[in-house]
C-alpha cells in the first residue's frame, strides 16, 4: 500500500527553504529612490545563528490510507449494517463482479454472493449487474444492505496453515512472484462446493501476504482430472492470465486414455454443449447450434500410440474451454475415457486386469505468457500414480513424440 506522502512532501519543502535562504524583514536591503543601498559586507562568525525562517501555518497530516486488509475489514462491517458504494481499484479491473465481491468479502459464501448477483441487487455505475460481467477501474459498484446471518468465520490454525503450505510445496511445479503453478493430485476439489470441504482455494488462505492479497485461481480442473493449474499470486497476474486463457493463447495439452482406437488418427472435434441436470449430477451433452445453453466446444486430438483395438493413449489440445469438453467430445466420438463414471457408455466392455476404474485424463502440460514479462511459462506435470500403472502395464513410453504439438490453435 501506499503510505501518505505529506510527511515527505514538509520535509522537502524545509530543505527547499534552506537552499534558497529565506530573510527577514531586517535583512532585506533597504530601497531608496528606487535604487539599492549597498551594504558593506559583515563579518563572518563561526558560530552565526541560522537566519529565522518566516513561520508557516500549521498543516494537518494526512490520514493514512488503510492497507487492503483494514479496507476489508471496514467493508465487510459496512456490508452488514447498510448500503455502501465500492470503487474498483486498478489492480482489479477486469475482475468479473461476483470474484470482485469475494475478494473484498471472504467472510460471504460464493454460492450468497452468486445468488445477490442473480436477483439483480447489485448494481454497477447504477445498472443492473450481470453475473459474468467483468469489472473496469474506477467502476462504482453499489452493494445492498444484507444481514450476516452466518457465522463468523473462525480464526484459522496455524499448524493448519502451515501444513497447508507444505503440501502447496510439495505439489508446486513452478514459480515466481506473480505465478504459481500446481500438480493437482487427483481427487482433489479445486473449488467448494456442496459437501467440500477441502479444496485447493480454501488451501490458498494459507498463502495470504501481509497485503491481505489472497492467491487467486486462473482457470479449473476437474475433481478427477490431475496436472497442471495455474494460480496468480497477485491481482496484476491474475488480470493479466485470465485474459490470456479468454484470448485462447493459453496451450494446453491433456493426456487420457480412452477405449477403442480411433479410426483417424489426428482430427478435430467440434460440437456444441450444453449443461444438462442438477448441479451435483449436471453433465454435458451435445447439442444443436441455437439451442438454449449451447456453447461452441472446439477440441483437437491425436492418437499416440495404442494397445491393440482395445485402448488409445491419445494427447487433446483444447481451444475452447467447457465443462467437461475433453470427456463429453472423447464420448461423442465414440472412444470414453477409461473410468470416467459420468460419459463412459460403451456396453459390456470390460476393464482389463490391473487398471485401475479411475478418471484416465490428466492436463499434461500448460504454456502462458508471464504477466509481467510476456516470456512462456512452460510447465509439465507427472503422471499421477494410476496412469503411471497403466502404462507400465501397457508399455507405453512417455518419452514418445507428441503429435499434438502441431495441432492448431483455433
Amino acid at each position: 500500500m501506499k503510505k501518505s506522502g505529506s510527511g515527505r512532501n514538509d520535509a522537502r519543502g524545509g530543505r527547499a527553504g534552506s537552499r534558497q535562504g529565506f530573510r527577514s524583514r531586517d535583512e532585506k536591503p533597504a530601497r531608496k529612490n528606487g535604487l539599492t543601498k549597498q551594504r558593506a559586507p559583515r563579518p563572518v562568525s563561526k558560530a552565526r545563528p541560522a537566519a529565522p525562517v518566516k513561520a508557516m501555518p500549521p498543516v494537518a497530516d494526512a490520514a493514512p490510507k488503510p492497507t487492503r486488509a483494514q479496507a476489508r475489514a471496514e467493508a465487510q462491517e459496512t456490508l452488514a449494517t447498510g448500503v455502501q458504494t465500492l470503487t474498483v481499484e486498478p489492480d482489479e479491473a477486469d475482475m468479473r463482479v461476483d470474484r470482485f465481491l469475494v475478494a473484498r468479502f471472504p467472510q460471504l459464501a460464493f454460492t450468497h454472493i452468486q445468488r445477490i448477483v442473480r436477483k439483480g441487487e447489485l448494481r454497477i455505475d447504477g445498472k443492473r449487474a450481470q453475473p459474468n460481467e467483468r469489472l473496469t477501474a474506477g467502476q462504482k459498484v453499489r452493494v445492498p444492505p444484507l444481514k450476516l446471518d452466518q457465522p463468523r468465520p473462525v480464526a484459522r490454525s496455524a499448524a493448519k496453515d502451515q501444513d497447508e503450505r507444505e503440501f502447496l510445496k510439495s505439489i508446486t511445479l513452478y514459480e515466481d512472484k506473480d505465478v504459481l503453478v500446481i500438480n493437482k493430485p487427483m481427487g482433489l476439489a479445486v473449488q467448494g462446493g456442496s459437501g467440500t470441504k477441502r479444496h485447493v482455494d480454501g488451501m490458498l488462505d494459507a498463502l495470504t501476504g501481509e497485503d491481505g492479497q489472497k492467491p487467486r485461481l486462473v482457470h479449473r480442473l476437474d475433481k478427477d482430472t490431475s496436472g497442471c493449474l495455474v494460480i496468480a499470486k497477485t491481482r496484476f497476474a491474475a488480470s493479466t492470465m485470465a485474459k490470456s486463457f479468454r484470448a485462447r493463447t493459453t496451450r494446453k495439452i491433456y493426456w487420457a486414455l480412452v477405449a477403442g482406437v480411433p479410426r483417424v488418427r489426428q482430427g478435430r472435434i467440434s460440437t456444441y454443449l450444453s449443461k444438462e441436470g442438477d448441479e451435483g449430477d449436471a453433465r454435458m451433452r451435445v447439442a444443436q447450434h441455437g439451442d438454449e445453453g449451447a456453447s461452441h466446444a472446439l477440441t483437437y486430438y491425436a492418437v499416440v500410440e495404442t494397445a491393440g483395438q482395445k485402448l488409445s493413449w491419445i494427447s487433446l489440445k483444447p481451444v475452447t474451454g467447457r465443462t467437461h469438453q475433453l470427456r463429453a467430445h472423447t464420448a461423442h466420438i465414440g472412444h470414453p475415457i477409461v473410468g470416467d463414471p459420468k460419459y463412459f457408455d460403451i456396453e459390456n466392455w470390460e476393464l482389463p486386469g490391473g487398471i485401475q476404474n479411475k478418471l484416465h485424463l490428466m492436463a499434461r502440460r500448460i504454456v502462458i505468457a508471464h504477466p509481467r514479462t510476456g516470456k512462456p511459462i512452460d510447465v509439465t506435470a507427472p503422471l499421477p500414480p494410476h496412469i503411471q500403472q497403466s502404462f507400465n502395464l501397457l508399455g507405453f513410453d512417455v518419452k514418445r513424440y507428441d503429435p499434438i504439438i502441431d495441432a492448431p490453435e483455433e
